[in-house]
């Protein structure tokens, strides 16, 4: 059976990036993976692929939201490191609701046989509004995970965040692995101080710090993971190590996981203005 991760955070944060180098970190372990977008822009992927491959959504409209008429090839891309990639797409602006598309790509997993045959399926999910609908991923994960930032509107929807996965705990297994704490830039006087006060209140901890480095945007420009730029570029090692030390974590016998306790809105500016 598959391990299911959900990768959520705040708008805008890194998400997709981090979750195709955490990807392609857990591909290059040896386990077989799985990545799927739930973005309307349907640009998770397009690290692993190089290209920004069909949604599941388009190949629906095309036989008419006929399941049966699709095959695997049709909405499964696989790409470096031998990692599928599949992207759920989203309704039309306005109209629609971003759970039903979730869970019709993974009714067509399930129908097509696929669903059980990853070690690790990993939803990348839309910004911070943790709406239902876009909460509809934690119904089936077993481990979420935050990406954020040291900063306040960060937490805050780091906060929301673990609002949603405390209350789809009650009916559902899905716990917080933790926080992936990104962008972290220690020449400027920053650090995770903030994060790391957020975290110890929550109940989880940070699971990484991926520094702020010119070479991670430019291997998203590049449609590559961190793991197919040049070895020889300069500080790639460190670039690498935090997305490893997360695959670690998750790929390990029994990885440290719990329903986190939100905290309220107040609390967080407490935790800002005590480090300013």
């Amino acid at each position: 059976m598959s391990l299911v991760l959900a990768v959520y955070g705040k708008g805008g944060i890194g998400k997709s990036t981090t979750s195709a180098n955490i990807s392609a970190a857990l591909a290059l372990k040896g386990a077989k993976v799985l990545q799927i977008g739930c973005d309307p822009k349907h640009d998770s992927t397009f690290p692993i692929t190089g290209k920004l491959q069909k949604t599941v959504i388009e190949a629906l409209e095309e036989v008419d939201f006929h399941h049966e008429e699709l095959s695997p090839e049709d909405i499964v891309e696989t790409g470096f490191a031998g990692i599928d990639g599949l992207e759920a797409g989203g309704p039309p602006a306005g109209s629609g609701c971003g759970g039903y598309v979730v869970g019709e790509s993974v009714t067509l997993l399930q129908e097509m046989g696929l669903y059980d045959k990853y070690d690790v399926i990993l939803f990348d999910v839309l910004g911070d509004v943790v709406c239902g609908g876009f909460s509809a991923p934690l119904n089936y994960a077993d481990y979420a995970v935050i990406i954020a930032t040291n900063d306040f509107d960060s937490i805050f929807a780091a906060n929301r965040l673990c609002m949603a996965i405390q209350q789809k705990s009650v009916r559902y297994k899905v716990q917080l692995a933790g926080i992936v704490a990104n962008r972290v830039d220690y020449t400027k006087g920053g650090g995770t101080n903030m994060l790391d006060q957020f975290a110890e209140q929550v109940g989880t901890r940070l699971l990484a710090k991926v520094p702020y480095h010119e070479l991670i945007r430019k291997s998203r420009f590049a449609g590559k993971t961190l793991f197919a730029m040049d070895p020889n570029e300069p500080e790639l090692a460190e670039c690498l190590a935090p997305y490893n030390e997360i695959a670690d974590q998750i790929l390990s016998e029994k990885p440290i996981a719990s329903v986190p306790k939100p905290i309220g809105d107040r609390e967080i500016f407490d935790i800002v203005g005590g480090w300013q």
